[in-house]
């Protein structure tokens, strides 16, 4: 399995039988990690950023993916709901845009929206997904490929099938790069819990 960019490019070039298409074969990559973007949500992809509110928006880290936690480390600990956008709408028309303790956010043309409005400087902490290192000729690895090569490589494949007429093959590299896609997800969640059991709460009446 391929652990460098370059590598990658020579098995995807040896397995299609194309190597006169290196520059095309840099495209499917780039197209394979917008998919992984949207698919892979693994907890090496965790990220944690402080951010100071004290506006009514908030920029969002440049790699920002999905929010995971938001909350208010200034003291009293407090969380920042996710909330609709319609219910941020309706939350400011209802309390004339009222502002004060940060409760609530909405994302808002690239931007956190946050309610109330805060009326001084509140320290947040955001756990959050963060973007990929993408992969080119100076930034020859990340985490992924080291870890799961067969998720770019049946990635790169597939995105390959298109171009080249390979009908026959795209089922089989699609199902590949999907069971790849699954076992990462999966891997993560495994290891949440590994070393201790999940408890269950029982409600006593």
């Amino acid at each position: 399995m391929p652990s460098t960019y370059a590598e990658l490019k020579d098995q995807v070039a040896n397995f299609i039988n194309k190597p006169d298409i290196e520059q095309t074969i840099d495209t499917f990559i780039d197209l394979t990690e917008a998919d992984i973007k949207r698919k892979v949500r693994h907890w090496k992809m965790e990220k944690r950023a402080t951010v100071e509110l004290d506006d009514q928006y908030s920029r969002v880290p440049t790699d920002w993916l999905e929010s995971i936690r938001f909350y208010l480390t200034s003291t009293p600990t407090s969380e920042v709901q996710l909330i609709s956008r319609r219910e941020m709408f309706d939350r400011r028309e209802g309390r004339s845009n009222t502002t004060g303790r940060p409760e609530f956010y909405v994302m808002s043309d690239g931007a956190f929206e946050i309610y109330p409005t805060p009326d001084a400087s509140y320290t947040a902490e955001l756990l959050y997904y963060a973007e990929n290192d993408a992969l080119s000729s100076v930034n020859t690895t990340n985490w992924l490929l080291t870890d799961y090569p067969d998720v770019y490589l049946y990635g790169t494949l597939t995105h390959t099938a298109p171009f080249l007429g390979e009908d026959a093959r795209l089922p089989i590299w699609a199902q590949l790069y999907q069971s790849a896609l699954d076992g990462v997800n999966m891997a993560s969640e495994k290891s949440r819990y590994s070393g201790s059991g999940l408890r269950m709460n029982i409600r006593s009446y």
